[in-house]
């Protein structure tokens, strides 16, 4: 496990913090405001040293300048297990004599500033700020301001997550409101995992609830029962990964279902019309609402392409948009089969993208800022057309379009990448006509 120092600069008087919001474009945490910091490398003599060598390529700010008053550690955290690349991220509170003007890499940050944790607080808490857990409960700790010599009889924690391995699913609310749960899932590699959010305030929706097997439903019901009731079930789409044991959850938690007409119809028509039998669905379209976040609506979208039934959500003052199967952050998105069309997978991405919501929240991977990834998906697809269509008009067979694009695709995925190229050939067909 590889280690990393983050630097948390403080500045007394004012009990303000210095943090950066992390660029939209970035492949880690893009959008998340963050502490400065970065990963000891080999070369580095100690944890110090580390801080010291990163702050002076972040910031260009020296830490043994005489404005730096104190350093401490405040703590630890690990990556949790959910994720692939882990870290072990040591926490160093730097106390300075005025609010710096640092030197922020603007590759790095689309903005930086010093606020207090009160006005960090109140950003998190209004939506307008997407952090991992350690650094929102570092701000909830400086929250309460510091006496001198705080450093005496203080001992560092660990900031680790609220569940017990083995025994529930990890839980997270990096954007607040969204409280979201991943257990482990059926769902295409190399996700393993489907996120689970529970929504809203007067009516408190779970959103996706798919659990990999029997142990893992009651890991999941175990986490779901310390957050209190569950009023209704919101489903996504119909692909398995995303309503697995949803009639034992319904047998548990609340017998209201929500989903796409067409859902239900695809749903029952591969599972069986016994397979919600004992669920009461409401059938959702787009513009209809369900429940609501901090005081705002969710509004339904419709987002076919992915699946023909597909809904997304979303609040009516976009700080996020709820995108399920149109991106993912781990992985990539299938498009083709029965149920998929790439028309109408551009024609979603494209207007999720008009709406510019603040935050992305897909059904495999972590939350995002902004709707680059969104961007950068529909121009690798537009990228991907272009290649079919010059193939194609070399005569190329479908089985040579694939050996060509997707070279050296590793063999458990070639019919995934099939049903790709076909969707993308029904498109240019369709429209050439």
């Amino acid at each position: 496990m590889r280690e990393a120092v983050t630097a948390v600069f403080y500045h007394r008087a004012s009990e303000k913090i210095f943090m950066i919001e992390r660029q939209d474009y970035l492949s880690v945490f893009p959008g998340y405001t963050a502490f400065p910091g970065g990963k000891v490398d080999k070369s580095d003599a100690d944890h110090h040293s580390a801080l010291k060598r990163e702050i002076k390529e972040e910031l260009n700010f020296d830490l043994e300048s005489e404005d730096v008053l104190n350093i401490s550690l405040l703590g630890h955290a690990v990556t949790p297990e959910f994720n692939p690349y882990r870290f072990k991220v040591f926490f160093y509170l730097i106390e300075l004599k005025n609010e710096y003007a640092f030197e922020v890499d603007a590759g790095e940050a689309k903005a930086s500033f010093w606020k207090s944790a009160k006005e960090l607080d109140l950003a998190y808490e209004e939506g307008r700020l997407l952090a991992v857990p350690p650094v929102l409960s570092i701000i909830e700790f400086l929250s309460e301001q510091l006496d001198p010599g705080w450093q005496d009889d203080f001992k560092p924690r660990d900031f680790l997550l609220p569940h017990i391995e083995g025994r529930e699913v990890p839980f997270i609310e990096t954007i607040c409101g969204v409280r979201q749960f991943l257990p482990l899932s059926n769902t295409f590699p190399p996700a393993n995992r489907t996120n689970s959010f529970l929504l809203g305030e007067k009516e408190r929706i779970l959103v996706d609830p798919s659990p990999k097997n029997d142990e893992e439903l009651e890991k999941f019901c175990r986490s779901l029962k310390k957050s209190g009731t569950i009023d209704a079930f919101f489903i996504s789409h119909h692909h398995p990964d995303h309503h697995e044991f949803l009639p034992q959850l319904c047998e548990r938690f609340s017998k209201k279902v929500y989903m796409s007409e067409k859902c239900h119809r695809m749903i029952t028509q591969k599972w069986g019309e016994d397979y919600l039998k004992d669920c009461e669905v409401t059938f959702l379209k787009e513009g209809d609402f369900v429940s609501d976040c901090y005081g705002e609506p969710l509004r339904v979208y419709e987002v076919p392409g992915h699946d023909e039934g597909q809904l997304a959500l979303a609040p009516l003052n976009l700080h996020w948009f709820f995108v399920g199967d149109l991106i993912q952050t781990v992985g990539t998105v299938v498009v083709g089969g029965e149920e998929g069309d790439m028309a109408k997978y551009f024609e979603s991405l494209r207007r999720v993208i008009s709406l510019r919501p603040k935050f992305i929240i897909p059904s495999h991977g972590i939350s995002i800022g902004g709707v680059h990834k969104l961007e950068m998906t529909l121009k690798h697809r537009e990228h991907r057309e272009e290649q079919i269509k010059e193939l194609l008009s070399q005569q190329k067979s479908e089985d040579e379009i694939l050996s060509i694009i997707y070279e050296g695709l590793d063999e458990s995925l070639i019919r995934y990448a099939q049903k790709t190229i076909k969707a993308h050939i029904k498109k240019i067909r369709e429209e050439s006509r």
